[in-house]
């Protein structure tokens, strides 16, 4: 007698061919992603191999960090391009920013243009300690100037764990979710993977993001997914052609 399992299935064998990654760390030097252009070129190369055709990269805006300007990202991000193509590759590259959400970030968008995602899509997170006194009072202001939140990583704080309808709430307020695609395997903690299968049944995630940084992030995508019900997460993952170029 015997019982036949389902076996899960590998995070890298879920990404389609022509994948748009919306979140890395791609630019060498500039974050706590890629620290020099080797890292930046096998980082790419290896996203390139699970059918990422498109990148979006995404480094952090941290007021007393990483407190990279506009113009500082985007003269990395054309001196990449320039490296990246010189090595044969010549897939679709742009750089927008992950911005934390505080004081500075609102004094931001006030007063210069943020570098968006697409149009008006905005990558925001918040600290992994607590929410901004000001949050809502943040997402309103951000969306009277004229942009959309799509919050990294929902999954990751740990301050909504045990509160469930602070989500639904910074879902009424405008915020798209963007799902760590390495926490359905686990790599930041089972609790998380929990959190992110929930979100996931309740169909509260619109995108998916691999938030690359180094070789270990690539190196989890050959890991199985926890999840039980993988649909949802392939429809995610199928929304980021949006942001198809």
């Amino acid at each position: 007698m015997f019982t036949l399992f389902k076996s899960k299935a590998v995070l890298k064998d879920l990404i389609p061919d022509n994948h748009i990654d919306i979140h890395s760390h791609l630019l060498p030097g500039i974050d706590d992603g890629a620290k020099n252009f080797g890292d930046s070129l096998r980082l790419t190369q290896a996203l390139q191999n699970f059918g990422i055709t498109q990148f979006i990269t995404t480094p952090h805006v941290i007021q007393h960090v990483w407190e990279n300007t506009h113009e500082q990202i985007i003269a990395t991000k054309n001196d990449t391009i320039a490296d990246l193509r010189k090595n044969n590759v010549n897939t679709p590259f742009k750089a927008a920013a992950e911005y934390l959400m505080d004081d500075q970030f609102v004094r931001l968008f006030q007063s210069k243009e943020l570098l968006t995602l697409k149009d008006n899509y905005v990558l925001v997170e918040m600290s992994y300690i607590n929410a901004p006194i000001q949050l809502y009072s943040i997402l309103f202001d951000l969306q009277v100037a004229g942009y959309i939140p799509v919050l990294a990583h929902p999954e990751r704080y740990l301050f909504y764990h045990n509160n469930f309808n602070e989500y639904a709430k910074l879902k009424k307020a405008g915020c798209l979710f963007q799902l760590n695609l390495l926490a359905v395997v686990g790599y930041y903690g089972g609790n998380i993977a929990t959190i992110a299968e929930q979100l996931l049944q309740k169909g509260m995630y619109d995108f998916v993001g691999s938030d690359v940084h180094h070789d270990n992030h690539i190196a989890a995508f050959e890991q199985k997914v926890k999840i039980k019900d993988v649909k949802p997460l392939k429809e995610i993952i199928g929304n980021n052609q949006f942001f198809k170029v």
